[in-house]
C-alpha cells in the first residue's frame, strides 16, 4: 500500500510539474490576446472614418491618407481606387462621411485580430442631369483585419456588404 501512495504521488507531482507551465502559458496567451484584441478594436474604431470616408474635393489626399493605415494587398487596393474612384466621385461630386456606431471582436490572436465595425454612412452627391442633391443615410458593417506591425495596428483586409478589398 506505502508503495502505491509514493507510486501516486509521483505521478501527481508529475503531472502537476507539466500541467501547471502550461496552464500559465496559456493564461498568459490569453491575455496578451485579450490586450491586443482591445487595441485593435480601439484603432480600427480610430481608423474606420479615415478609410471609408472622402469628399471630392480632397479625394487624392483622402485615399492617400487611409492609405498610410493599410498594409500588403489593402496598400495596392486604396492606391487602385485613386485610378477608379476619383473621376466618378469629381463627376458626382461625392461626399461619404462615416461614423462608427459600434465594434466587436469576430477572431484574435495576438498579432492579428478581425474586428466588425458597424458604420452609419451619409452620402452625399449631384444627380447628373437635375438640380440639387441626392442625400443617403445608410447603416452598414465593415470587417477590418487588424494585423500588428512593430508598435502599430494596421488594416491588412477590409470587408463590407459590398464586397471584399
Amino acid at each position: 500500500m506505502r508503495i502505491f501512495a509514493i507510486v501516486l504521488l509521483s505521478l501527481l507531482v508529475t503531472v502537476g510539474a507539466v500541467l501547471v507551465p502550461t496552464m500559465w502559458f496559456n493564461l498568459r496567451d490569453l491575455r496578451e490576446t485579450e490586450t491586443a484584441a482591445r487595441a485593435a478594436v480601439a484603432e480600427a474604431k480610430r481608423l474606420a472614418p479615415d478609410l471609408l470616408s472622402y469628399d471630392y474635393r480632397t479625394i487624392e489626399e483622402d485615399l492617400a491618407r487611409a492609405g498610410t493605415f493599410t498594409t500588403g494587398e489593402l496598400t495596392e487596393h486604396y492606391k487602385e481606387l485613386t485610378r477608379t474612384l476619383v473621376s466618378r466621385a469629381k463627376e458626382q461630386k461625392i461626399v461619404q462621411s462615416v461614423a462608427v456606431a459600434a465594434a466587436g471582436i469576430e477572431r484574435a490572436k495576438p498579432d492579428r485580430v478581425e474586428v466588425l465595425l458597424f458604420v452609419n454612412t451619409g452620402t452625399v452627391k449631384e444627380i447628373p442631369g437635375k438640380e440639387g442633391l441626392q442625400q443617403e443615410f445608410t447603416q452598414n458593417r465593415a470587417r477590418f483585419v487588424m494585423v500588428r506591425q512593430d508598435s502599430r495596428w494596421l488594416v491588412a483586409g477590409l470587408s463590407t456588404l459590398l464586397g471584399t478589398a
